[in-house]
């Protein structure tokens, strides 16, 4: 039988268990940060009718979406986690209590040419706010405090959260006359910082058929460097749509402070429009301050219309999310990845020296009672064998169980960075090792040059 030659998939990541530990620690640490703004899990199949996915999708979106069949049943792989969440929103809205917050931390899978950073199959860390016929600017408010606290969580220091409104772009365009260009005018804006101002302005003339002054407007408005608010005033009172995400602007502004985020990692970034159609107030975009060529790792807005394609109810949300395997990509290669932090698969081995293994089962069994991740290496090796199992695993404490250890009651641990051998009890080698453990178990994942 011919043998098949492995391999992994393009646009497609695995990674090796030391790889995964860092990852997991991520999750754990975005699942913590979610929690304290009581958000609650929710996981979603990642298999939907393709009718339920591809009810929002059209151009672009839909040539994304992985597409299969089951028999006489169109199926579909999820490309992100809102359209799912509307239409759980829109089948359980009797049992729900609104405002609904949920976060989902999953894969989805889009169909795009698998390039540096961008994946075919990959995580995406999402929290969404969706409320009942209405729901308030705060909670568009807090969203920069939870990307905030996530990344700070993560390690993470240098980043910035830049943040506009769509209503008030919107409110310009018709201002300067192009409002029925608005939705192409947002997208080559959107392109501002891969493109710089030249470009975009050729492509918003050439392109789109803008006249000099209308193109200069643009450029001046979305490239102004001062405070945002003073020029956002000097159209004041001319759009209603304008005033309204202005005043929004002003809300979120305000309570940015009071809500644990620094002047340092926000900005007021007027160019920032989102190319999704489906947004229609606040949006946000994070970037890494060192690494602004991966564009942004986590994004998202307000929407005034989750579950339209499946309701009839009014159900307003905001959200954002993080690529995280995009992040992880970009930390791995970047080598951020703290090297402090423990990722071996257990604190502790245990090498029996003896035939009988009884003796190290129960110590096992109670190291396990005390919290210690326990490996006992029953194979029949060499010695050096053994001890390079540990070393290799980069397992912290190694205990050897020999007729003397066991005769006087007494154990000896080795400590695998220093070399450091102890002898104790049990009970006090036991609390020992739970006490040096605890500060390795506590490191950030992320540690930035």
């Amino acid at each position: 039988m011919q043998k098949i030659k492995p391999r992994t998939l393009s646009g497609f990541m695995e990674l090796l268990p030391q790889q995964q530990v860092y990852f997991n620690k991520m999750v754990q640490r975005l699942q913590q940060a979610f929690s304290l703004y009581g958000f609650t899990p929710l996981d979603l199949p990642m298999m939907e009718a393709a009718e339920i996915l591809l009810a929002k999708g059209g151009g672009e979106t839909e040539k994304q979406i992985y597409t299969l069949s089951k028999g006489d049943t169109d199926l579909a792989l999820r490309y992100e986690h809102t359209t799912s969440l509307a239409k759980y929103v829109a089948l359980n809205y009797s049992k729900l209590t609104f405002p609904f917050r949920r976060y989902e931390i999953g894969k989805v899978y889009r169909g795009e040419r698998a390039q540096r950073g961008r994946f075919r199959e990959f995580y995406q860390a999402d929290i969404d706010i969706i409320g009942d016929g209405g729901l308030d600017v705060l909670n568009e408010a807090e969203i920069p405090s939870v990307i905030y606290r996530c990344f700070k969580s993560l390690g993470l220091e240098r980043f910035i959260i830049r943040i506009n409104n769509r209503k008030v772009l919107s409110g310009f365009f018709e201002v300067i006359g192009v409002g029925g260009q608005a939705t192409d005018v947002m997208r080559v804006v959107d392109k501002l910082d891969k493109i710089g101002a030249e470009k975009m302005a050729e492509m918003l003339k050439k392109d789109l058929g803008l006249s000099d002054r209308q193109v200069e407007e643009i450029v001046g408005y979305v490239t102004f460097e001062g405070d945002p608010f003073d020029i956002i005033d000097q159209y004041k009172g001319e759009n209603e749509l304008f005033d309204e995400g202005a005043q929004e602007l002003h809300t979120i502004s305000k309570h940015i402070a009071g809500l644990g985020v620094p002047h340092t990692h926000v900005k007021i970034d007027l160019a920032i429009a989102r190319g999704l159609d489906y947004y229609t107030g606040t949006v946000y975009e994070t970037y890494l301050t060192d690494h602004p060529e991966v564009g942004a790792i986590c994004a998202g807005g307000r929407y005034d219309n989750l579950a339209g394609c499946f309701t009839d109810r009014s159900m307003p949300g905001v959200g954002v999310a993080i690529g995280l395997t995009r992040l992880f990509y970009i930390l791995q290669e970047q080598e951020l990845l703290n090297e402090a932090v423990l990722t071996s698969p257990a604190d502790v081995l245990i090498i029996p020296m003896t035939e009988e293994i009884s003796h190290a089962v129960t110590l096992a069994t109670n190291m396990r009672e005390a919290g210690l991740r326990t490996q006992i290496y029953g194979e029949n090796k060499k010695f050096k064998v053994k001890v390079s199992y540990a070393d290799k695993l980069a397992i912290p404490y190694v205990v050897f169980l020999g007729e003397d250890e066991i005769s006087s009651g007494q154990l000896t641990v080795k400590d695998m960075a220093s070399g450091e051998q102890t002898t104790a009890s049990p009970r006090a080698l036991i609390t020992l090792i739970s006490e040096k453990i605890k500060p390795l178990r506590m490191g950030d994942p992320i540690k930035e040059k």
